[in-house]
C-alpha cells in the first residue's frame, strides 16, 4: 500500500501553496497521513460490487418487499473532492433470487467511496441490484448532507439533498412505491 509518495509530495505541495509550514510539528506527517485517508475513501475502485452480490443469491421464494433502511453513507463530491454523507434506503422485490442482507451495505459503500454525485450514486447502486438478482423491482433513496455546500456557505445549513431511483414494479406501480416511502419514513424502532 506504499503507491502514497506521489500523493504525500502534492499534499506537502498544497499545504505550502496555502501559506502553511509543512515543516511545522503539527504537520510534519499530514501529507502522509491525508494520501492514506484519500486512498481508503476511493478505494471502491478496486471494488466490484457486482461480485459482492453473487458471492451470497440464495434461492427462496420469498416474493414480498426487502427493506435496508438507514445504510449510513459517506462519499466524497467530484466537485469539491469534499464528503457528503447520510442515509440510503433500499427495497427490492424478489422473483426467486435474494441476497445476504450484509451485502447490500457494502455495495453501498462500493460505490459511494469512489469520486461521486449523489444522483449517480443513487443509478449505480440500483442498477447494480436489479442486475444481479433481476427482482420485480428495486427502489433507492439516499438523503445526504453536502459539506460543499454547506461549509462553502452557499445553502442554508443542515440542508438534505434526496434523490431516488427505482426499476420495474417501484416505476409501474404507484401503490408498491408508496408502501415503500412510508416504510422508510416510518419510524420503526
Amino acid at each position: 500500500m506504499s503507491n502514497h509518495h506521489g500523493m504525500e509530495e502534492h499534499y506537502r505541495s498544497i499545504i505550502e501553496q496555502i501559506g502553511e509550514d509543512p515543516e511545522r510539528e503539527g504537520l510534519l506527517k499530514t501529507p502522509e497521513r491525508v494520501a492514506k485517508a484519500m486512498k481508503f475513501l476511493t478505494n471502491g475502485y478496486d471494488i466490484n460490487p457486482d461480485e459482492i452480490v453473487q458471492q451470497a443469491i440464495f434461492h427462496e421464494e420469498y416474493s414480498e418487499m426487502v427493506i435496508v433502511k438507514d445504510i449510513e453513507v459517506y462519499s466524497m463530491c467530484e466537485h469539491h473532492m469534499l464528503p457528503f454523507f447520510g442515509k440510503a434506503h433500499i427495497a427490492y422485490i424478489p422473483q426467486g433470487k435474494i441476497v445476504g442482507l450484509s451485502k447490500i451495505p457494502r455495495v453501498v459503500d462500493a460505490y459511494a467511496r469512489r469520486l461521486q454525485v449523489q444522483e449517480r450514486l443513487t443509478i449505480e447502486i440500483r442498477d447494480c441490484i436489479q442486475r444481479t438478482l433481476d427482482p420485480k423491482g428495486v427502489a433507492v433513496v439516499i438523503e445526504c448532507c453536502h459539506m460543499c455546500m454547506q461549509m462553502r456557505g452557499v445553502q442554508k445549513q443542515n440542508s438534505v439533498t434526496t434523490t431516488s431511483a427505482f426499476t420495474g414494479i417501484f416505476l409501474k406501480n404507484d401503490a408498491t412505491r408508496k408502501e415503500f416511502i412510508n416504510l422508510v419514513q416510518a419510524k420503526l424502532h
